[in-house]
């Protein structure tokens, strides 16, 4: 087990672990749907929490753990275009276009709670 874990809040738990072992690469660690699951991918425990499990619990001021937001898991790709035709074919939805920066070109993924992972690429000269 990874000292390390990302917790995302889910809304249909097989359907999470689906898109990530299907698409991503990632495999079970532990299924405890509906409530739960964990999922690893080089050294990476990505902790999918559904709508009953403890992870998602309401806190004491009433505010109450959903999916999306921007924090998201990062996963290096060797060819982005690649990738993105690939999950694209699959029927995956993007939040963008791919775009460039000084490290590299990224993309932003979302999986099936609208919760991002972005796909990176580094810029070959790195």
């Amino acid at each position: 087990m990874s000292s390390v874990s990302i917790r995302y809040m889910i809304d249909d738990v097989p359907a999470a672990i689906a898109f990530y072992t299907m698409h991503l690469g990632f495999e079970v660690e532990l299924d405890a749907s509906p409530a739960f699951a964990s999922v690893t991918r080089d050294g990476v425990r990505l902790l999918l929490s559904g709508k009953t499990s403890s992870g998602r619990r309401a806190m004491p001021d009433g505010r109450e753990p959903v999916p999306g937001g921007w924090n998201r898991i990062h996963i290096q790709v060797a060819d982005l275009a690649a990738e993105v035709n690939r999950l694209r074919e699959a029927g995956l939805k993007f939040r963008n276009s791919i775009i460039t920066g000084p490290g590299g070109s990224q993309i932003i993924l979302d999986d099936p709670s609208g919760n991002p992972v972005e796909l990176f690429q580094p810029d070959s000269k790195r």
